[in-house]
């Protein structure tokens, strides 16, 4: 049975606004969380960039929900030790229920500290090389480790959970969904791609969760909602790989004045149309999706979550089949 769930936004909303959002999640019926994983915004429009490993300790104490990250970049910003330090406390802190979404990352995040930005298929091998320290310091035993691209000398985690967070890795193109299902425990993308889905599966994926998500504007005005979005989120339009190299939100600015309303119209379920909404969560689940993450665009959280709980979310689950 698909699992829907909401997506909190860092790049746009405060932390306290992101703790009120997780409760009337829970309120409304989705049944999990996932949560970006921003240095900073993608532009200053949003505004916003908590960090991640702060927001699920707090996270932890005011919802019950399983808390995916969306995604974390584990391999240039911060050393694959750290992350597995910070991951393991996430679980113990969420009982069990975190789940460490990972990915290749993008330079407006990861080039901060003056280090080189790599290409894709380096970047892939770094990932791959830090999943398997992080596995390693998983153990609880002292590791030391002499890699391709990292170091670790005599380290052991002490605060561990009963069982290891699943390693969930991102991907959007065939490379990165044969790494997921080689190496991963599951697989996360933001498109509902059948095709990929099935490359994962085929790549050794078989039957591990595969998480995707989408954003929403919910509003009885769809020519605001439309603005909404275009003034927030430009940048999902962006194509290819541009998203995965500028370095800065003024960058993204830059290549956003490319976007418009109508391109905004076109991608994104905007206004109050409940089959709009309830067609676009249901592709993913149609492609083979086990679990659907919806984040809605700007200021109307309270209308989103109402609308979600008394009219998307129950017809969501009348078209889902029982596993």
């Amino acid at each position: 049975m698909t699992i829907y769930g909401y997506f909190l936004s860092s790049e746009e909303f405060t932390p306290a606004e992101l703790l009120s959002q997780a409760r009337a999640a829970e309120q409304a019926g989705f049944q999990a969380l996932a949560i970006s994983d921003h240095f900073h915004p993608w532009n200053d429009a949003q505004g916003q960039s908590s960090f991640v490993w702060s927001m699920i300790g707090a996270l932890s104490q005011v919802t019950s929900l399983p808390v995916t990250t969306f995604v974390t970049c584990p391999t240039v910003r911060m050393h694959p030790a750290v992350n597995a330090q910070a991951a393991a406390t996430a679980a113990v802190l969420t009982e069990g229920r975190f789940r460490f979404g990972i990915g290749t990352g993008e330079a407006l995040n990861e080039h901060i500290l003056g280090d080189p930005w790599p290409e894709a298929d380096r970047r892939m091998e770094m990932l791959e090389e830090s999943m398997e320290v992080m596995r390693r310091l998983f153990t609880g035993e002292q590791i030391t480790h002499r890699g391709t691209h990292y170091t670790v000398q005599n380290a052991r985690l002490y605060t561990l959970p009963d069982e290891p967070p699943p390693l969930y890795v991102s991907g959007f193109g065939p490379k990165a969904a044969e790494l997921a299902g080689r190496a991963g425990d599951g697989f996360v993308t933001m498109m509902p791609d059948a095709d990929l889905v099935d490359r994962f599966r085929d790549a050794g994926g078989g039957s591990k969760p595969v998480l995707g998500g989408l954003k929403v504007c919910w509003g009885t005005d769809r020519s605001q909602a439309v603005e909404t979005v275009h003034r927030l989120w430009p940048n999902e339009q962006l194509p290819g790989e541009l998203p995965q190299v500028l370095p800065t939100p003024a960058h993204f600015e830059q290549a956003a004045q490319l976007v418009t309303e109508d391109m905004v119209a076109d991608a994104v379920v905007c206004g109050d149309d409940e089959d709009a909404h309830v067609e676009a969560v249901h592709a993913f689940t149609e492609a083979g999706f086990d679990e659907v993450y919806v984040n809605q665009i700007g200021p109307d959280q309270q209308g989103f979550f109402d609308f979600y709980r008394s009219r998307v979310l129950p017809r969501l689950r009348d078209r889902t089949p029982e596993a």
